[in-house]
């Protein structure tokens, strides 16, 4: 099993997350060690929902606009309707997720996550999976989309995780733990 020990992930969500793309990463990469910090716009509670009903609230351990991402070893974004919708038109959230994809830290999408990206302007000339619903806006930002249960691009900076939607999480969550724990065992690995 891929080991994490060490390593601080962010992720960075806001109300509207679809629920088991928040809580199958999280639990993946606790269960490998990793430290995972829920950041949010407002730094409070995240209401999650399974599609367009209600799920669960889930308590943010700080304001993404106090985190500092030099702390934190790679970010995961997860989909649902509204989360990634409210987080790409948050500065703090936008410039949070564009310091750490410039750092060349692992970024993870899933579903409609890569809305952040688009606005980091981090995508261009990447290759990523995604909901189909956003294959325009992906290609509109010069990346090539796929329909793919998950996609690695590492073949440039930052190692770039990615999956389809809610049906492919149990694989996504299983490639962030193998790919940002080979990412953390690098020499060139650190903040």
């Amino acid at each position: 099993m891929s080991r994490l020990d060490g390593t601080t992930v962010a992720v960075v969500c806001a109300d509207g997350v679809e629920e088991v793309e928040l809580t199958t990463p999280r639990l993946a990469l606790e269960a490998a060690g990793a430290a995972v910090e829920v950041l949010s716009p407002g730094g409070a509670l995240v209401h999650a929902y399974h599609y367009l009903d209600p799920a669960g609230t889930y308590e943010a351990d700080r304001a993404v606009g106090d985190a500092d991402p030099a702390a934190y070893d790679s970010v995961v974004v997860p989909g649902g309707l509204g989360s990634p919708d409210k987080l790409r038109t948050d500065p703090a959230a936008v410039g949070f997720v564009r310091a750490v994809a410039n750092a060349g830290k692992p970024v993870g999408v899933i579903c409609h996550g890569p809305w952040v990206l688009i606005e980091t302007g981090t995508l261009a000339g990447r290759t990523l999976a995604c909901v189909a619903a956003l294959r325009s806006d992906v290609t509109n930002a010069g990346a090539t989309w796929l329909d793919e249960a998950v996609h690695i691009d590492e073949d440039s900076s930052p190692l770039l995780v990615s999956s389809r939607n809610h049906q492919t999480v149990e694989a996504f969550a299983a490639a962030l733990v193998e790919q940002f724990a080979r990412s953390a065992a690098r020499p060139d690995a650190g903040r």
